[in-house]
């Protein structure tokens, strides 16, 4: 199609992620006109294809092997498992057709119009696509970007060599390596030195600070660290990586600490050191869109850019990398170009580590209020007293609660243990309505369930939790 007969839309998204395709769902169920361009094959972004999903579906299938490893002291022994790669593989991407054909099967349904190819911004009004069949472009009333990220890989490890990997090569699952290194420590270098550790890899993790998930709530991060110190062959702090180099089939690596040069040798490494928005040959410096010193799009409350027919969402526009975060914006920034006067500053956002244990916290944490000078009360209960986490074998975990000085109101909860993702939630509604730590305490739970120990350690705070003898609070 020439560029002077452009497809007409209300609405045009780039990115099927799921900050994208939400916010091309949300704006048809509204009665807009929504072109969703995507460039990959397979909808639902890197959340779907490289990231959320095959992630939690091979941690899901190590933790099975993690379960029959240990089950020998409950009475219950197995066989040493049989890692077949390639149907384990088969399974991972099984997943993936069937969530990311329903999500085409749901743009059908609503009317929304995917076109698959690479977007570019010819100006504030206009996205080129180049397609496999050509150009075509798209005059819009607005537009949503919400392009994502990738992982980071600094130059001097980028070799053009298969053994470096990031966490996109390393859900492929090519082979299991005898000797994998893991370049960071937080919560994606955490999730996938999980998975290969418990596939037999020998797993040794270098973090270039003094702790694992660094910022986090080290009440939280403590059991955490424990189990990866028992699943990893090492992991070293204050390390830093300074050079890599292809070595035969091996790699080659430099590490420093204390002013000390040290080479090892490695069949695979993976770089984990975080992400950066993928915000390059878009055409952005054709329209007024604003980026930050680290690349970013900056974005007001409503999600719009400095271009008012451009918004921004999800990874793009930094903060928390996260799904559900994205999706949030996607709601925020279509009810704000609907007319709404809506915003995004005050929306509460859980995060989840899904490692083993798993680590979720929402709201505030403890760590961030004395940074901040927040005054803050904090209740705590140890899943050791939790019947519940002795039936599942899981006494490590911790409930954490931070309240409001005189309120007694909920403003943040944190959670360390099995399931902690699937806790988190009630948590989050606990906040989001305002509710205090008397409220939690007075909502009964059922037993046994790991849910109680939200309840207990509310009671905890005022020194009548059953299962946990504490002074009572006057």
């Amino acid at each position: 199609m020439s560029p002077h007969s452009p497809v007409a839309a209300d609405l045009v998204v780039l990115g099927a992620g799921p900050g994208g395709y939400a916010a091309a769902f949300y704006a048809a169920d509204l009665g807009r006109k929504v072109i969703l361009v995507e460039q990959e094959k397979r909808l639902g972004g890197v959340c779907l294809n490289a990231g959320c999903i095959p992630s939690k579906a091979l941690l899901h299938a190590t933790e099975l092997v993690r379960e029959s490893r240990v089950s020998a002291k409950r009475g219950i022994r197995f066989a040493e498992p049989q890692i077949d790669l390639t149907q384990l593989r088969a399974w991972k991407e099984g997943i993936l057709e069937k969530l990311g054909g329903g999500i085409r099967t749901l743009a059908q349904r609503r009317g929304v119009e995917v076109v698959r190819g690479r977007g570019y911004f010819e100006d504030s009004r206009t996205l080129r696509v180049e397609t496999e069949s050509g150009q075509k472009f798209i005059r819009f009333e607005a537009a949503i970007l919400a392009v994502g990220s990738k992982p980071a890989l600094p130059a001097a490890f980028d070799l053009g060599n298969p053994r470096v990997m990031t966490s996109t090569e390393a859900l492929d699952l090519e082979e299991i390596p005898q000797d994998l290194l893991v370049v960071g420590g937080g919560y994606i270098g955490l999730e996938l030195g999980t998975v290969y550790a418990a596939l037999g890899s020998k797993v040794v993790m270098v973090e270039a600070t003094g702790s694992l998930l660094s910022g986090m709530d080290p009440d939280l991060v403590r059991p955490v660290q424990q189990a990866a110190q028992a699943a990893f062959s090492e992991i070293r702090f204050n390390v830093k990586v300074s050079k890599m180099s292809t070595h035969g089939k091996q790699i080659k690596v430099v590490m420093e600490t204390a002013g000390q040069k040290k080479e090892e040798m490695y069949d695979r490494v993976l770089v984990s050191i975080g992400r950066v928005p993928l915000c390059e040959n878009l055409g952005l410096e054709n329209t007024k869109v604003a980026r930050d010193g680290k690349g970013f799009v900056q974005v007001n409350e409503k999600q719009q850019t400095a271009d008012p027919a451009i918004y921004a969402i999800g990874d793009v526009v930094g903060g928390a990398m996260l799904a559900h975060k994205a999706s949030k914006e996607a709601r925020v920034a279509v009810e704000a170009l609907t007319g709404e006067n809506v915003s995004s500053r005050e929306a509460l956002i859980p995060a989840v580590v899904f490692t083993d244990p798993e680590l979720a916290w929402v709201g505030l944490t403890e760590s961030a209020a004395a940074a901040k000078n927040i005054p803050v009360e904090v209740a705590r209960f140890p899943w050791a007293a939790s019947g519940r986490a002795l039936t599942l074998d899981r006494p490590d975990g911790l409930t954490k609660l931070i309240l409001e000085p005189g309120t007694e109101r909920l403003l943040g909860v944190g959670i360390a243990g099995h399931g902690a993702g699937e806790l988190i939630s009630e948590g989050a509604l606990a906040i989001e309505m305002g509710a205090t730590a008397r409220d939690l305490a007075e909502t009964v739970h059922p037993h046994p369930t790991l849910s109680e120990t939200l309840m207990e350690c509310a009671e905890s705070f005022y020194g009548t939790s059953t299962h946990l003898f504490l002074r009572r609070k006057s």
